[in-house]
């Protein structure tokens, strides 16, 4: 006999011993005699069809449909498994009412788990109601049973599953513990124990019935009255309260069932006002990066708008108004070549040939009290010419006089010490001396400020001296007007006074203004 034909025998003789014991209902038993039978031998149509019929009595259909495709893929034809399939698939809401209890048998055993035990009670309860069948949530609901000490309601459990399984090894082990909780163990051992213990009657035994008395009359009326009576406490102490418990459960379960759906709308709400959150901040999200990518200097349009504009001032020879769109300008941004090259080549013009322009709208913004412009552009001289100390001088009185003194005293202090020739060197530690003294003193050691008086908070101009225009037209008050660009001169205007608002001038004419006067004597 060749090896496979006793892989064949044996595998045959597991087959027959499980369908003997699923036909005695010992499906657990059956169980692992189909699994060897299979394990055997793959292809053994009939013991796979039954491991799926067995799986399915006990409720577990999803592991009867596993069987039963397997079995379908290995013999299409002339296959008991393709009739299951075509049942299950006639009522495909018999189907998922299956898996909604398998996914509600997950949920109770995770809430077990997490020491939930009465949602866990409560989900099983439904799970069995919906299939009487299901033998593991029967284990897992008397297995909570028997945690809480309710032995009469884990015995019926338990009574359940051995009906379906009578030899299922949990289900008798978990009774075993009912039996000896309760005292039922006792009573069984002992009438085991009285049913061999007494005398089996012989053939000749007499038994002798009790004394018959006739009842009389009063005797039957009596009884009669007793039999009411007692039917009467039947019904008033067994009937009404069945009747009543009834009527409770069947509306616990309808309050079970709205708290459910209940529940269920709640979180759909909760899900929708979710959604609508995320939608929102979206929005608001987008329309933040919409607004930053039209109006932010960053943003490659605006930076096209600017090339524009300043591509329209060169053609009107509006250089000012080209080196006052320079602030904002990043030809970095662009990637197209032809748009980069001639945004370099207006950064080099301006940069070369609108410098002053840009000094001078500097003065200008400084001089119309706009401060923050002023700032902006000559901050952009800087980005230019890092070593002009005139800008950093101007950027430092700027500061005083909008009260940023730390800022100023920053400058005046980049000034003498980065520019200790300049001609601003002098006026930064005269600044200095009046915001901090103690600064002076540590920038300048073994030096003394020049007895000077302290320059107001006035725009350095773009004239070539500190009292070419320190006197300034402004006449009447009106407001200032943007300083002149005269080259240097013997501080012709130096002594003038005006009336009103005191014009910007070209330099410190509150520093020059004596020099000037001895000049002139």
């Amino acid at each position: 006999m060749d090896q496979m034909k006793k892989i064949r025998l044996v595998s045959n003789s597991f087959y027959n011993a499980g369908l003997e014991l699923a036909g005695k209902r010992d499906l657990s038993g059956a169980v692992q005699y189909l699994q060897k039978c299979l394990n055997l031998n793959k292809y053994h149509i009939e013991a796979r069809n039954l491991l799926g019929l067995i799986y399915y009595e006990m409720g577990e259909v999803s592991e009867a449909l596993v069987q039963w495709v397997i079995s379908m893929n290995f013999q299409e034809n002339d296959n008991r498994a393709d009739y299951y399939l075509e049942q299950i698939q006639r009522k495909p809401e018999r189907l998922e009412l299956a898996s909604q209890n398998v996914k509600k048998y997950n949920q109770a055993l995770l809430q077990a788990q997490s020491g939930s035990d009465d949602l866990a009670v409560l989900q099983l309860t439904r799970v069995v109601e919906a299939n009487p069948r299901f033998v593991k949530a029967h284990l897992l609901l008397a297995l909570l049973y028997i945690s809480h000490e309710d032995y009469t309601k884990a015995g019926k459990s338990l009574y359940k599953v051995l009906k379906i399984d009578k030899n299922n090894p949990k289900a008798s082990w978990y009774m075993s513990i009912v039996k000896a909780r309760t005292g039922k163990a006792e009573i069984e051992r002992r009438k085991i124990k009285n049913a061999f213990s007494h005398r089996q009657m012989q053939d000749d035994d007499v038994i002798i019935p009790p004394s018959y008395k006739e009842n009389t009359g009063w005797q039957s009326v009596l009884n009669i009255g007793a039999g009411l009576l007692l039917g009467a406490a039947v019904i008033f102490f067994l009937v009404m309260p069945a009747a009543a418990k009834k009527l409770n459960n069947e509306h616990n379960q309808e309050i079970l069932q709205y708290n459910e759906q209940l529940n269920q709308k709640n979180e759909e709400i909760s899900n929708l006002n979710n959604s609508i959150v995320t939608y929102k901040n979206d929005k608001d999200s987008a329309e933040e990066q919409l607004n930053n990518f039209l109006n932010s200097n960053e943003s490659v349009v605006n930076q096209y708008s600017i090339l524009v504009k300043m591509l329209q001032a060169y053609r009107s020879s509006n250089l000012t108004e080209a080196v006052s769109l320079y602030a904002g300008f990043n030809p970095s941004l662009f990637t197209d070549e032809t748009d980069l090259a001639i945004a370099n080549s207006i950064k080099q013009d301006i940069e070369t040939n609108g410098y002053q322009t840009l000094e001078d709208l500097a003065y200008t913004m400084w001089s119309a009290g706009r401060m923050s412009e002023a700032l902006n552009y000559y901050q952009t001289c800087l980005n230019i010419r890092p070593d002009n100390p005139k800008v950093i001088f101007n950027m430092g009185m700027i500061n005083r006089s909008q009260g940023q003194t730390e800022t100023a005293i920053q400058l005046f202090t980049q000034i003498v010490t980065q520019f200790a020739d300049s001609e601003y060197a002098g006026r930064a530690r005269t600044q200095l001396a009046e915001l901090a003294p103690q600064s002076e003193a540590a920038g300048a050691p073994g030096q003394t400020a020049p007895n000077q008086t302290p320059a107001a908070t006035e725009p350095q101009g773009t004239g070539g001296t500190a009292g070419g225009n320190a006197g300034g037209t402004a006449a009447g008050g009106a407001g200032t007007t943007a300083p002149e660009t005269q080259p240097e001169t013997a501080a012709g205007n130096a002594g003038e006074t005006q009336a009103g608002t005191e014009a910007p001038d070209n330099g410190a004419a509150g520093e020059e203004s004596s020099a000037a006067g001895e000049g002139q004597d």
